[in-house]
């Protein structure tokens, strides 16, 4: 173990294709909103069909080209609120994709199915509670919900460099041609990619459900209402070739790229790694900032046993990127009060797998992919998705696996607080005992752990005041204003005030814009 790994054996790439990490994200995004596996694909193919067919300039064809693989990233904030609504968001959002948004009754219908079938064990009067609870909270949606999805997808566009015409249509994801969506734009004030963009996926969609035929009855029937008529006249044109011969893989996606193709390296590969890690982590109020502390801890283990630049490089990419495939398990699990089901917890143990399926998008990043893929093995054999033992677990894999673990115990979880350096050192200890954890590696994160987890002295940004910056920590861990009072002895109304600064300060306007300007800062603390 205290030998590094044979140089070159294990890095990451010295840069990357942006094209390629998007393509990643854009794997991310099916899995949190429930699609199949080449949605983001077939709709980058048919985008750009209908861009040609519009005639856009390249552009307005290079914005249509990563507005359809980056146009959901923002709708992983709030999963747990909606999951804890609904149940399963992932199969809410599968159920209502087809529908036009503003037709209530049916998603209202949606909804109430969905609630009821999370439900179906419960009493009669437990599940018509729980319809009712839901009910109440419709109104959130338009009001926080749909407005935070647009506010976290510009801030994310934002921090991978895009330019600002790009963000503000990342930051249009609902709206609609008749001014019925969020934001209530509309007509020409939506910008030409999101138009093209909307209509793409959702034919996409349709195609695989009903062919042609469905698209065409989608695209008549809301043209001028959700759709743009320019852009459904153009997909009506083109008829049934335009999602004939859809890609089979994701090298033909990155031939339609327009130039330029531009790369990734140094600080803005790692800048662009830290914006998928907050993508996984913003899901749920119990793993804000797990990825970053996880990578902190990672890299500072890893110098301390002397391990090159290009190794230590490797793992803070692998930390960050461990939990990614989170994002395809519904919310509610990772917020149960209560012990998993067995049939939970083999559900739950997916989420590795999914990191690794996600990253394989980017060939180049096939050794990150394998070292994630490791994060929750153990040297015995228990641990998963591949049960690998210690003779197949590299030091890289075992260092991860580390780290990951005294991070998680020192993060407040549902069914405990977080647990003081001493405690969590027992436990690490247990399990190295008991043949699960390398002892090298677990000795070297624990010293890296009072480094790296010890409370420090920190400046504020955007000119707030350490009681805001509570408030802000309270209220990005999903505290109401009556909570927060109670947790930090002040009234309601106060709170209420403090929270109406840190949006001023910020420049935010909801819940969860805030809850990502605290990510972003290192606001939200372990507990």
């Amino acid at each position: 173990m205290t030998r590094p790994p044979d140089p070159g054996l294990l890095s990451s790439p010295p840069s990357l294709r942006l094209a390629e990490l998007m393509a990643c994200l854009a794997a991310a995004c099916e899995l949190a909103m429930g699609q199949s596996a080449d949605h983001a694909l077939h709709s980058v193919a048919v985008a750009m069909r209908l861009a040609d067919a519009l005639g856009l300039a390249d552009s307005e064809r290079r914005d249509v080209y990563y507005q359809a693989q980056l146009r959901f990233i923002g709708c992983n904030a709030d999963t747990a609120w909606m999951d804890a609504m609904a149940g399963d968001v992932i199969a809410l959002r599968r159920a209502v994709a087809p529908l036009d948004t503003v037709d209530g009754r049916a998603m209202l219908g949606a909804l109430i199915g969905r609630v009821r079938a999370t439900q179906a064990d419960a009493p009669w009067l437990r599940q018509w509670l729980a319809v009712l609870r839901g009910l109440l909270n419709l109104p959130s949606l338009e009001g926080e919900i749909f407005p935070g999805h647009c506010e976290v997808a510009a801030r994310l566009g934002r921090r991978l460099g895009f330019s600002e015409r790009f963000v503000a249509g990342l930051g249009q994801l609902y709206a609609r041609w008749d001014g019925r969506g969020v934001p209530p734009v509309a007509g020409e004030r939506i910008l030409p990619a999101v138009r093209v963009v909307t209509l793409a996926q959702d034919a996409v969609l349709h195609h695989a459900q009903g062919g042609w035929p469905a698209v065409e009855a989608v695209a008549r029937s809301r043209r001028g209402a959700q759709y743009a008529p320019a852009v459904v006249d153009a997909l009506l044109a083109c008829g049934p070739a335009l999602l004939a011969e859809l890609p089979g893989d994701w090298a033909e996606a990155f031939a339609l790229e327009p130039a330029p193709h531009d790369t990734l390296e140094g600080r803005a590969l790692d800048d662009a790694l830290a914006v998928l890690a907050d993508h996984a982590d913003i899901q749920s109020p119990w793993l804000l900032g797990h990825s970053t502390r996880v990578a902190e801890l990672v890299e500072h283990a890893a110098e301390s046993l002397g391990w090159p630049s290009g190794e230590r490089r490797l793992l803070r990419h692998a930390a960050r990127l461990h939990d990614i495939g989170r994002v395809g398990i519904s919310a509610g699990l990772w917020g149960a009060p209560r012990p998993l089901s067995t049939s939970e917890r083999d559900r739950m143990r997916l989420h590795s797998h999914f990191s690794a399926q996600i990253l394989a998008r980017a060939p180049a990043l096939a050794p990150l992919a394998r070292l994630v893929a490791s994060a929750h093995e153990r040297l015995d054999g228990s641990g998963y998705t591949r049960g690998c033992e210690a003779a197949q677990l590299s030091p890289a894999a075992r260092l991860l696996a580390a780290a990951d673990v005294v991070a998680a115990l020192g993060e407040a979880r549902p069914q405990r607080p977080p647990l003081a350096p001493a405690a969590a050192a027992r436990l690490v200890a247990d399990e190295v005992d008991a043949g699960r954890l390398d002892a090298e590696a677990a000795r070297a994160v624990l010293a890296a752990a009072g480094q790296v987890l010890a409370p420090r002295e920190r400046t504020l940004p955007a000119g707030l005041s350490e009681r805001e910056a509570q408030v802000l920590g309270e209220l990005a861990r999903g505290g109401t204003n009556k909570l927060i009072a109670r947790r930090l002895g002040l009234s309601p109304k106060t709170v209420g005030h403090h929270i109406e600064n840190i949006y001023a300060k910020a420049g935010v306007s909801t819940r969860a814009g805030a809850t990502l300007f605290a990510m972003e800062n290192r606001l939200v603390g372990p507990g």
